[in-house]
Protein backbone atom coordinates (compact mmCIF):
# COMPACT_ATOMS: atom_id res chain seq x y z
CA UNK A 1 0.00 0.00 0.00
CA UNK A 2 2.81 2.41 0.89
CA UNK A 3 4.54 1.52 -2.38
CA UNK A 4 1.40 2.44 -4.40
CA UNK A 5 1.06 5.76 -2.54
CA UNK A 6 4.73 6.53 -3.20
CA UNK A 7 4.24 5.64 -6.84
CA UNK A 8 1.10 7.80 -6.99
CA UNK A 9 2.90 10.71 -5.35
CA UNK A 10 5.90 10.47 -7.65
CA UNK A 11 3.65 10.15 -10.73
CA UNK A 12 1.59 13.13 -9.55
CA UNK A 13 4.58 15.39 -9.06
CA UNK A 14 6.20 14.24 -12.30
CA UNK A 15 3.02 15.01 -14.23
CA UNK A 16 2.57 18.34 -12.45
CA UNK A 17 6.19 19.27 -13.21
CA UNK A 18 5.70 18.33 -16.85
CA UNK A 19 2.62 20.57 -17.05
CA UNK A 20 4.56 23.50 -15.61
CA UNK A 21 7.39 22.93 -18.09
CA UNK A 22 4.94 22.74 -20.98
CA UNK A 23 3.30 26.00 -19.83
CA UNK A 24 6.72 27.65 -19.80
CA UNK A 25 7.34 26.40 -23.34
CA UNK A 26 3.89 27.64 -24.40
CA UNK A 27 4.69 31.07 -22.99
CA UNK A 28 8.02 31.03 -24.79
CA UNK A 29 6.37 30.23 -28.13
CA UNK A 30 3.62 32.84 -27.65
CA UNK A 31 6.08 35.55 -26.66
CA UNK A 32 8.46 34.64 -29.47
CA UNK A 33 5.70 34.84 -32.05
CA UNK A 34 4.64 38.29 -30.83
CA UNK A 35 8.21 39.59 -30.55
CA UNK A 36 9.32 38.41 -33.98
CA UNK A 37 6.20 39.67 -35.75
CA UNK A 38 6.00 43.00 -33.89
CA UNK A 39 9.71 43.83 -34.07
CA UNK A 40 10.61 46.54 -36.54
CA UNK A 41 12.91 45.19 -39.24
CA UNK A 42 14.35 48.67 -39.59
CA UNK A 43 15.39 48.77 -35.93
CA UNK A 44 16.72 45.22 -36.14
CA UNK A 45 18.74 46.16 -39.22
CA UNK A 46 20.18 49.16 -37.36
CA UNK A 47 21.17 46.94 -34.41
CA UNK A 48 22.61 44.32 -36.74
CA UNK A 49 24.75 46.96 -38.46
CA UNK A 50 26.14 47.82 -35.03
CA UNK A 51 27.24 44.21 -34.51
CA UNK A 52 24.27 42.61 -32.72
CA UNK A 53 24.31 38.90 -33.64
CA UNK A 54 20.88 38.40 -32.09
CA UNK A 55 19.41 41.08 -34.36
CA UNK A 56 21.12 39.48 -37.38
CA UNK A 57 19.59 36.13 -36.44
CA UNK A 58 16.18 37.74 -35.92
CA UNK A 59 16.33 39.28 -39.41
CA UNK A 60 17.20 35.90 -40.90
CA UNK A 61 14.40 34.14 -39.02
CA UNK A 62 11.75 36.71 -40.01
CA UNK A 63 12.78 36.66 -43.67
CA UNK A 64 10.28 33.88 -44.36
CA UNK A 65 7.36 34.91 -42.16
CA UNK A 66 5.12 32.09 -43.35
CA UNK A 67 7.60 29.40 -42.31
CA UNK A 68 8.26 31.20 -39.01
CA UNK A 69 4.59 31.41 -38.07
CA UNK A 70 4.03 27.80 -39.08
CA UNK A 71 6.88 26.52 -36.91
CA UNK A 72 5.94 28.58 -33.85
CA UNK A 73 2.26 27.67 -34.09
CA UNK A 74 3.13 24.01 -34.50
CA UNK A 75 5.30 24.06 -31.38
CA UNK A 76 2.80 26.14 -29.40
CA UNK A 77 -0.19 23.94 -30.23
CA UNK A 78 1.81 20.80 -29.52
CA UNK A 79 2.78 21.86 -25.97
CA UNK A 80 -0.68 23.31 -25.23
CA UNK A 81 -2.49 20.15 -26.25
CA UNK A 82 -0.02 17.95 -24.40
CA UNK A 83 -0.28 20.08 -21.24
CA UNK A 84 -4.08 19.98 -21.36
CA UNK A 85 -4.08 16.20 -21.86
CA UNK A 86 -1.76 15.65 -18.89
CA UNK A 87 -3.82 17.99 -16.71
CA UNK A 88 -7.02 16.17 -17.64
CA UNK A 89 -5.49 12.78 -16.76
CA UNK A 90 -4.10 14.14 -13.50
CA UNK A 91 -7.34 15.77 -12.33
CA UNK A 92 -9.46 12.78 -13.44
CA UNK A 93 -7.29 10.45 -11.40
CA UNK A 94 -7.51 12.72 -8.37
CA UNK A 95 -11.16 13.89 -8.55
CA UNK A 96 -12.90 11.38 -10.77
CA UNK A 97 -15.26 12.44 -13.56
CA UNK A 98 -15.53 16.00 -12.24
CA UNK A 99 -11.79 16.34 -12.87
CA UNK A 100 -12.43 16.97 -16.60
CA UNK A 101 -14.33 20.20 -15.95
CA UNK A 102 -11.87 21.24 -13.25
CA UNK A 103 -8.89 20.57 -15.53
CA UNK A 104 -10.51 22.66 -18.30
CA UNK A 105 -11.07 25.60 -15.94
CA UNK A 106 -7.60 25.48 -14.38
CA UNK A 107 -5.74 25.05 -17.68
CA UNK A 108 -7.74 27.84 -19.34
CA UNK A 109 -6.69 30.25 -16.59
CA UNK A 110 -3.07 29.07 -16.56
CA UNK A 111 -2.68 29.18 -20.35
CA UNK A 112 -4.45 32.54 -20.64
CA UNK A 113 -2.42 34.28 -17.92
CA UNK A 114 0.99 32.64 -17.98
CA UNK A 115 1.23 31.33 -21.56
CA UNK A 116 -0.53 34.08 -23.51
CA UNK A 117 -1.16 37.46 -21.86
CA UNK A 118 1.98 37.70 -19.73
CA UNK A 119 4.61 36.73 -22.36
CA UNK A 120 2.88 38.62 -25.15
CA UNK A 121 2.59 41.77 -23.06
CA UNK A 122 6.31 41.67 -22.33
CA UNK A 123 7.18 40.83 -25.94
CA UNK A 124 5.18 43.65 -27.46
CA UNK A 125 6.67 46.14 -24.98
CA UNK A 126 10.23 45.03 -25.76
CA UNK A 127 9.82 43.67 -29.28
CA UNK A 128 13.34 44.16 -30.67
CA UNK A 129 15.10 43.08 -27.46
CA UNK A 130 12.91 39.97 -27.09
CA UNK A 131 13.23 39.11 -30.80
CA UNK A 132 17.03 39.21 -30.59
CA UNK A 133 16.97 36.99 -27.48
CA UNK A 134 14.67 34.26 -28.82
CA UNK A 135 15.90 34.26 -32.43
CA UNK A 136 18.60 31.54 -32.02
CA UNK A 137 16.20 29.06 -30.38
CA UNK A 138 13.39 29.81 -32.81
CA UNK A 139 15.81 29.53 -35.73
CA UNK A 140 16.79 26.05 -34.57
CA UNK A 141 13.12 25.11 -34.19
CA UNK A 142 12.33 26.38 -37.69
CA UNK A 143 15.15 24.26 -39.12
CA UNK A 144 14.04 21.11 -37.26
CA UNK A 145 10.37 21.49 -38.16
CA UNK A 146 11.04 22.58 -41.74
CA UNK A 147 9.80 19.34 -43.39
CA UNK A 148 6.55 19.29 -41.41
CA UNK A 149 5.95 23.02 -41.87
CA UNK A 150 6.70 22.69 -45.59
CA UNK A 151 4.06 20.00 -45.96
CA UNK A 152 1.54 22.05 -43.99
CA UNK A 153 2.31 25.15 -46.05
CA UNK A 154 1.79 23.24 -49.28
CA UNK A 155 -1.54 21.94 -48.01
CA UNK A 156 -2.65 25.42 -46.89
CA UNK A 157 -1.72 27.02 -50.20
CA UNK A 158 -3.55 24.30 -52.09
CA UNK A 159 -6.70 24.88 -50.07
CA UNK A 160 -6.44 28.67 -50.48
CA UNK A 161 -5.90 28.29 -54.21
CA UNK A 162 -9.16 26.39 -54.43
CA UNK A 163 -10.89 29.51 -53.07
CA UNK A 164 -8.97 31.79 -55.45
CA UNK A 165 -6.49 33.16 -52.88
CA UNK A 166 -2.82 33.29 -53.88
CA UNK A 167 0.05 34.04 -51.50
CA UNK A 168 2.77 36.47 -52.58
CA UNK A 169 5.89 35.86 -50.47
CA UNK A 170 7.34 39.27 -51.47
CA UNK A 171 4.26 41.30 -50.58
CA UNK A 172 5.83 42.63 -47.37
CA UNK A 173 8.65 44.15 -49.42
CA UNK A 174 6.23 46.12 -51.56
CA UNK A 175 4.37 47.33 -48.45
CA UNK A 176 7.36 49.03 -46.83
CA UNK A 177 6.59 52.44 -48.31
CA UNK A 178 2.94 52.18 -47.30
CA UNK A 179 4.02 51.21 -43.80
CA UNK A 180 6.30 54.25 -43.54
CA UNK A 181 3.58 56.56 -44.86
CA UNK A 182 1.05 55.11 -42.45
CA UNK A 183 3.43 55.52 -39.52
CA UNK A 184 4.04 59.16 -40.48
CA UNK A 185 0.33 59.94 -40.72
CA UNK A 186 -0.31 58.21 -37.40
CA UNK A 187 2.60 60.01 -35.75
CA UNK A 188 1.34 63.36 -37.03
CA UNK A 189 -2.21 62.70 -35.81
CA UNK A 190 -0.82 61.87 -32.36
CA UNK A 191 1.39 64.96 -32.28
CA UNK A 192 4.69 63.05 -32.39
CA UNK A 193 5.68 64.02 -35.95
CA UNK A 194 5.58 67.63 -37.13
CA UNK A 195 3.61 68.40 -40.29
CA UNK A 196 6.71 69.76 -42.06
CA UNK A 197 8.71 66.62 -41.28
CA UNK A 198 5.88 64.40 -42.48
CA UNK A 199 5.52 66.34 -45.74
CA UNK A 200 9.27 66.20 -46.45
CA UNK A 201 9.55 62.46 -45.99
CA UNK A 202 6.35 61.72 -47.91
CA UNK A 203 7.52 64.03 -50.69
CA UNK A 204 10.77 62.11 -51.02
CA UNK A 205 8.90 58.78 -51.05
CA UNK A 206 6.53 59.99 -53.77
CA UNK A 207 9.19 61.08 -56.29
CA UNK A 208 9.22 57.72 -58.06
CA UNK A 209 5.41 57.77 -58.45
CA UNK A 210 5.09 61.30 -59.81
CA UNK A 211 5.87 62.58 -63.28
CA UNK A 212 7.50 65.65 -64.77
CA UNK A 213 4.23 66.83 -66.33
CA UNK A 214 2.68 67.13 -62.86
CA UNK A 215 4.99 69.88 -61.60
CA UNK A 216 6.41 71.50 -64.74
CA UNK A 217 5.81 75.17 -65.50
CA UNK A 218 3.32 75.23 -68.36
CA UNK A 219 4.53 76.70 -71.64
CA UNK A 220 1.99 79.53 -71.40
CA UNK A 221 3.88 80.86 -68.36
CA UNK A 222 7.45 80.46 -69.68
CA UNK A 223 9.41 83.68 -70.11
CA UNK A 224 11.48 83.48 -73.29
CA UNK A 225 13.98 85.59 -75.20
CA UNK A 226 13.39 86.36 -78.86
CA UNK A 227 16.65 85.73 -80.71
CA UNK A 228 15.71 88.42 -83.26
CA UNK A 229 15.19 91.12 -80.62
CA UNK A 230 17.58 94.06 -80.26
CA UNK A 231 20.53 93.50 -77.91
CA UNK A 232 19.34 96.40 -75.72
CA UNK A 233 15.93 94.79 -75.31
CA UNK A 234 17.52 91.41 -74.52
CA UNK A 235 19.78 92.98 -71.91
CA UNK A 236 16.90 94.83 -70.30
CA UNK A 237 14.78 91.68 -70.22
CA UNK A 238 17.53 89.67 -68.52
CA UNK A 239 18.17 92.42 -65.96
CA UNK A 240 14.50 92.77 -65.01
CA UNK A 241 13.68 89.04 -65.08
CA UNK A 242 13.64 87.16 -61.74
CA UNK A 243 15.02 84.10 -63.55
CA UNK A 244 18.68 83.28 -64.11
CA UNK A 245 18.15 81.02 -67.14
CA UNK A 246 15.86 81.87 -70.03
CA UNK A 247 15.02 79.84 -73.17
CA UNK A 248 15.81 81.47 -76.50
CA UNK A 249 13.44 81.01 -79.45
CA UNK A 250 13.72 82.01 -83.08
CA UNK A 251 10.78 83.03 -85.28
CA UNK A 252 8.20 81.21 -83.13
CA UNK A 253 8.04 80.19 -79.43
CA UNK A 254 7.93 76.50 -80.32
CA UNK A 255 11.35 76.75 -82.00
CA UNK A 256 13.68 76.75 -78.97
CA UNK A 257 17.28 77.20 -80.14
CA UNK A 258 19.06 77.49 -76.81
CA UNK A 259 19.06 78.46 -73.15
CA UNK A 260 20.98 81.49 -71.96
CA UNK A 261 22.38 82.05 -68.47
CA UNK A 262 22.33 85.67 -67.28
CA UNK A 263 25.93 85.42 -66.08
CA UNK A 264 27.12 84.19 -69.52
CA UNK A 265 25.13 86.92 -71.24
CA UNK A 266 26.54 89.74 -69.11
CA UNK A 267 30.08 88.37 -69.30
CA UNK A 268 29.94 88.18 -73.13
CA UNK A 269 28.38 91.62 -73.48
CA UNK A 270 30.98 93.12 -71.17
CA UNK A 271 33.76 91.58 -73.23
CA UNK A 272 32.19 92.73 -76.50
CA UNK A 273 32.02 96.41 -75.50
CA UNK A 274 35.68 96.24 -74.44
CA UNK A 275 35.50 96.53 -70.66
CA UNK A 276 34.60 99.54 -68.46
CA UNK A 277 35.94 102.07 -70.96
CA UNK A 278 34.47 100.39 -74.01
CA UNK A 279 31.88 101.54 -76.50
CA UNK A 280 28.32 100.37 -75.86
CA UNK A 281 27.58 100.79 -79.57
CA UNK A 282 29.52 97.56 -80.17
CA UNK A 283 26.52 95.66 -78.80
CA UNK A 284 24.67 96.26 -82.07
CA UNK A 285 26.48 93.25 -83.54
CA UNK A 286 25.79 91.06 -80.53
CA UNK A 287 24.15 87.68 -81.30
CA UNK A 288 22.31 85.96 -78.43
CA UNK A 289 22.69 82.57 -80.12
CA UNK A 290 26.46 82.74 -79.67
CA UNK A 291 26.01 82.77 -75.89
CA UNK A 292 23.08 80.37 -75.58
CA UNK A 293 23.80 76.75 -74.69
CA UNK A 294 22.08 73.84 -76.45
CA UNK A 295 18.62 73.18 -75.00
CA UNK A 296 18.06 70.05 -72.91
CA UNK A 297 14.75 68.34 -73.70
CA UNK A 298 13.10 65.68 -71.54
CA UNK A 299 9.86 63.72 -72.02
CA UNK A 300 6.90 64.63 -69.86
CA UNK A 301 6.58 60.99 -68.78
CA UNK A 302 9.86 60.98 -66.82
CA UNK A 303 9.40 60.32 -63.12
CA UNK A 304 10.66 63.00 -60.75
CA UNK A 305 13.09 60.53 -59.20
CA UNK A 306 14.63 59.67 -62.59
CA UNK A 307 14.67 63.31 -63.68
CA UNK A 308 16.49 64.39 -60.52
CA UNK A 309 19.10 61.69 -61.14
CA UNK A 310 19.54 62.96 -64.70
CA UNK A 311 19.98 66.54 -63.49
CA UNK A 312 22.66 65.46 -61.03
CA UNK A 313 24.40 63.24 -63.58
CA UNK A 314 24.45 65.94 -66.28
CA UNK A 315 25.24 68.73 -63.78
CA UNK A 316 22.25 70.63 -65.14
CA UNK A 317 19.41 72.47 -63.39
CA UNK A 318 17.12 73.31 -66.31
CA UNK A 319 15.21 71.23 -68.85
CA UNK A 320 12.47 71.82 -71.41
CA UNK A 321 9.60 69.33 -71.37
CA UNK A 322 8.16 67.91 -74.60
CA UNK A 323 5.36 65.47 -75.33
CA UNK A 324 5.50 62.32 -77.44
CA UNK A 325 5.32 64.42 -80.63
CA UNK A 326 8.21 66.68 -79.61
CA UNK A 327 5.97 69.68 -78.97
CA UNK A 328 6.98 71.99 -76.12
CA UNK A 329 4.85 71.49 -73.02
CA UNK A 330 6.73 73.38 -70.31
CA UNK A 331 9.95 73.51 -68.35
CA UNK A 332 11.24 71.94 -65.16
CA UNK A 333 14.19 72.75 -62.92
CA UNK A 334 16.02 70.89 -60.19
CA UNK A 335 14.57 73.40 -57.75
CA UNK A 336 11.04 72.37 -58.76
CA UNK A 337 11.79 68.77 -57.77
CA UNK A 338 13.44 69.77 -54.50
CA UNK A 339 10.38 71.88 -53.66
CA UNK A 340 8.29 68.72 -53.78
CA UNK A 341 10.34 67.52 -50.81
CA UNK A 342 11.15 70.59 -48.73
CA UNK A 343 8.35 72.92 -49.78
CA UNK A 344 8.53 76.29 -51.52
CA UNK A 345 12.07 77.66 -51.98
CA UNK A 346 12.26 81.42 -52.37
CA UNK A 347 15.07 83.96 -52.61
CA UNK A 348 15.30 87.76 -52.58
CA UNK A 349 14.17 87.97 -56.21
CA UNK A 350 11.06 85.84 -55.86
CA UNK A 351 7.71 87.44 -55.06
CA UNK A 352 6.48 87.07 -51.49
CA UNK A 353 5.09 83.61 -50.91
CA UNK A 354 1.33 83.52 -50.57
CA UNK A 355 -0.91 80.78 -49.30
CA UNK A 356 -2.60 78.89 -52.14
CA UNK A 357 -5.92 79.22 -50.31
CA UNK A 358 -7.23 82.46 -48.81
CA UNK A 359 -9.90 81.91 -46.18
CA UNK A 360 -12.86 84.27 -46.13
CA UNK A 361 -14.98 85.29 -43.16
CA UNK A 362 -17.80 82.95 -44.18
CA UNK A 363 -15.51 79.89 -44.06
CA UNK A 364 -14.84 79.57 -47.80
CA UNK A 365 -11.40 79.33 -49.40
CA UNK A 366 -10.56 81.38 -52.48
CA UNK A 367 -8.21 79.36 -54.69
CA UNK A 368 -6.56 80.08 -58.03
CA UNK A 369 -7.52 77.49 -60.61
CA UNK A 370 -3.88 76.80 -61.50
CA UNK A 371 -3.03 75.80 -57.91
CA UNK A 372 -1.82 72.21 -57.78
CA UNK A 373 -3.88 69.81 -55.70
CA UNK A 374 -0.77 68.70 -53.86
CA UNK A 375 0.08 72.27 -52.75
CA UNK A 376 -3.52 72.86 -51.70
CA UNK A 377 -3.60 69.65 -49.66
CA UNK A 378 -0.34 70.58 -47.95
CA UNK A 379 -1.57 74.06 -47.05
CA UNK A 380 -5.02 73.03 -45.80
CA UNK A 381 -4.58 69.45 -44.55
CA UNK A 382 -7.20 68.32 -47.07
CA UNK A 383 -7.08 65.01 -48.95
CA UNK A 384 -8.33 65.88 -52.41
CA UNK A 385 -7.29 63.18 -54.93
CA UNK A 386 -4.64 64.04 -57.52
CA UNK A 387 -4.81 60.84 -59.58
CA UNK A 388 -6.84 62.30 -62.45
CA UNK A 389 -5.74 65.94 -62.41
CA UNK A 390 -2.79 68.04 -61.29
CA UNK A 391 -4.55 71.35 -60.61
CA UNK A 392 -7.70 72.14 -58.69
CA UNK A 393 -9.31 73.48 -61.87
CA UNK A 394 -8.47 70.23 -63.64
CA UNK A 395 -10.11 68.27 -60.83
CA UNK A 396 -13.33 70.30 -61.16
CA UNK A 397 -13.37 69.85 -64.95
CA UNK A 398 -12.70 66.12 -64.60
CA UNK A 399 -15.49 65.60 -62.09
CA UNK A 400 -17.96 67.86 -63.90
CA UNK A 401 -17.16 66.29 -67.30
CA UNK A 402 -17.47 69.78 -68.80
CA UNK A 403 -15.89 73.23 -68.74
CA UNK A 404 -18.06 74.99 -66.16
CA UNK A 405 -19.22 78.59 -66.34
CA UNK A 406 -18.91 81.26 -63.68
CA UNK A 407 -21.39 80.67 -60.88
CA UNK A 408 -21.78 76.93 -61.33
CA UNK A 409 -21.55 74.91 -58.12
CA UNK A 410 -20.42 71.28 -57.70
CA UNK A 411 -20.10 68.97 -54.72
CA UNK A 412 -17.75 65.99 -54.66
CA UNK A 413 -15.07 64.43 -52.44
CA UNK A 414 -16.70 66.09 -49.41
CA UNK A 415 -16.24 69.68 -50.71
CA UNK A 416 -18.35 72.36 -52.35
CA UNK A 417 -16.76 74.01 -55.41
CA UNK A 418 -18.05 77.25 -56.92
CA UNK A 419 -16.52 78.68 -60.09
CA UNK A 420 -15.74 82.37 -59.54
CA UNK A 421 -13.63 83.22 -62.61
CA UNK A 422 -12.98 81.88 -66.08
CA UNK A 423 -10.78 83.02 -68.97
CA UNK A 424 -11.58 81.36 -72.27
CA UNK A 425 -11.61 77.63 -71.56
CA UNK A 426 -9.58 77.97 -68.36
CA UNK A 427 -11.13 78.00 -64.91
CA UNK A 428 -9.05 80.63 -63.11
CA UNK A 429 -10.86 81.08 -59.78
CA UNK A 430 -12.70 78.80 -57.35
CA UNK A 431 -14.45 79.16 -54.02
CA UNK A 432 -14.15 75.97 -51.98
CA UNK A 433 -15.75 74.95 -48.71
CA UNK A 434 -15.59 71.61 -46.84
CA UNK A 435 -19.04 70.10 -46.46
CA UNK A 436 -18.29 68.70 -43.01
Amino acid sequence: METELATLDSAFWFTAGSIVLLLVLSGFFSGSETALTAASRGKLRSQADKGSRGAQRALAVTEDSERLIGSVLLGNNLVNILATSLATALFTRAFGESGVALATLVMTLLVLIFAEVLPKTYAISNAEKAASAVAPAIGFLVTVLAPVVGAVRLLVRTVLRVFGVRIDPDSHIMAVREEIAGALHLGHSEGVVEKEDRDRILGALDLSDRFVEEIMLHRSHIEMIDANADPEAILEQCLTSPHTRLPVFKDEPENIVGVVHAKDLLRDMYAQIGGPDGDAAALRNFQITSVAKPPYFVPETNTLDEQMRQFLRMRSHFALVVDEYGALQGLITLEDILEEIVGEITDEFDPAEQSPAKKTQDGHFMVDGATTIRDLNRATEWNLPDDEANTIAGLVIHEAQMIPTVGQVFSFHGFRFEVTAREGNRVTGLKIRPLT
